[in-house]
């Protein structure tokens, strides 16, 4: 099942649950505004080349709307319309008074070079400028984009419309970034391990962690994992996969990473089949890398007793089944990725202000709208009787059902 079916489904078992009328239902799927423009650039060799780029806008009820933009071959509207649906429910449970939208381009940023990515953006910019804004919809980097996109959006931006810092995030810090934001996603999902093992009476301390992804968020995680006490026994990413029962010296392997740019002959660990990965034996399971990772095909066979969804959509619908039956504790993509999208609100507010936190106070900040979050969550789970996927979508939903309804939706 596809994001897009699997969203939906999501959201229509919410809102069933929540009990909405059938009229408000079907509004709130459909999103405000789709755009999609043609961005033609001269190549360096002189060509012109053109590229596709979309922005799904799917709600504003709660306030500007607020999402990545990814620069990928497979930017398909479908899937663009799926993320920005979720961006409304994720940022309704975080609760941070945004609605949801998502955008890219369908490009291979490997195959440009700098300069061809800077025009690409700035193209891009200028056929969507009037349709985003500090107050409108607030982009931020996604897969295949970074801080250095978001400065060239900026200044594009602030050519028609004079300096506005906080017209996206994920920004380089000289230009207005959050200090925090590096680690936010990573850090959120670690506050969110916490809040949940706290309900069970565990912490993090002795407990034994395989981690999918040794990206941005999955090398934070385990590094933050690492320093609290937690085993990290297993980490894989593209390259290959490596595990250590003894816990992995999460330093050394970033060390490594670092040097060599992969997992590969990592000296404190031993290699493994990075399929092998998700079924190893361990407390935790935080998938932080693709979609559609966990599936009928491997759920009967994960032990794991909890499951952090760090990535987006990490669990098939029937693998959230057989896992359920099976007892093991998920806790779901839109609550426990949420800290990436919590701290790009603290870099809006900063820029709005016009005066910045220190690192401490975003840290702190960001743990206690992540720990407020997971109590909403398990409230929901006690009024509806529900896991806690459907309390996360449940409680999202009728932030945002109730806010449509307040503002006249049907007038």
């Amino acid at each position: 099942m596809n994001a897009l079916a699997a969203t939906n489904r999501n959201f229509r078992l919410a809102s069933r649950l929540l009990g909405l009328d059938s009229k408000l239902e079907k509004s709130l799927l459909i999103p405000f505004r789709e755009i999609k423009v043609e961005c033609t650039i001269p190549k360096d060799d002189g060509t012109l080349a053109s590229y596709v780029g979309f922005r799904v806008q799917h709600d504003n009820a709660r306030g500007p709307m607020k999402g990545g933009i990814r620069y990928h071959p497979e930017v398909d509207p479908d899937e663009v319309n799926a993320l920005a649906q979720l961006m409304t429910w994720k940022t309704a449970v975080a609760d941070i008074p945004y609605g949801g939208a998502k955008g890219g381009i369908g490009c291979n940023p490997r195959d440009l070079s700098k300069s061809e990515l800077e025009r690409l953006t700035r193209v891009f910019t200028q056929k969507i400028h009037d349709l985003i804004g500090i107050h409108t919809d607030v982009p931020a980097p996604d897969m295949g984009t970074n801080a250095q996109t978001m400065a060239w959006i900026l200044d594009e931006y602030s050519k028609f419309h004079g300096h506005s810092p906080a017209v996206v995030t994920g920004k380089p810090i000289d230009l207005g970034g959050s200090l925090g934001r590096e680690a936010a996603t990573g850090r959120g999902v670690v506050y969110a391990t916490e809040a949940l093992l706290a309900e069970y009476g565990k912490s993090i301390k002795g407990m034994t962690f395989v981690i999918q992804g040794f990206g941005n968020v999955g090398s934070w995680a385990s590094r933050l994992i690492h320093e609290k006490g937690g085993k990290v026994i297993a980490v894989s990413d593209i390259t290959g996969a490596v595990k250590n029962p003894n816990g992995i010296d999460i330093s050394e392997l970033l060390k490594h990473k670092e040097a060599t740019g992969s997992l590969k002959s990592f000296s404190d660990g031993d290699s493994m089949d990075p399929n092998e990965l998700l079924v190893h034996e361990c407390d935790v399971l935080i998938p932080c890398a693709l979609g559609g990772v966990l599936n009928r095909e491997n759920a009967a066979d994960v032990k794991a007793k909890f499951i952090i969804e760090a990535a987006n959509h990490p669990t098939d619908p029937e693998a959230d089944e057989v896992l359920s039956k099976k007892g093991v504790i998920i806790l779901p993509d839109i609550y426990a990725n949420a800290g990436g999208v919590t701290v790009s609100y603290f870099e809006w507010v900063q820029n709005i202000q016009g005066f910045m936190w220190d690192e401490e106070r975003v840290n702190m900040e960001l743990k206690k709208y992540m720990t407020q979050a997971f109590h909403n969550i398990k409230n929901m789970c006690q009024t509806h009787d529900c896991s806690l996927r459907m309390g996360a979508f449940t409680l999202g939903v009728n932030r945002v059902a109730r806010a449509t309804i307040l503002r006249g939706w049907e007038a």
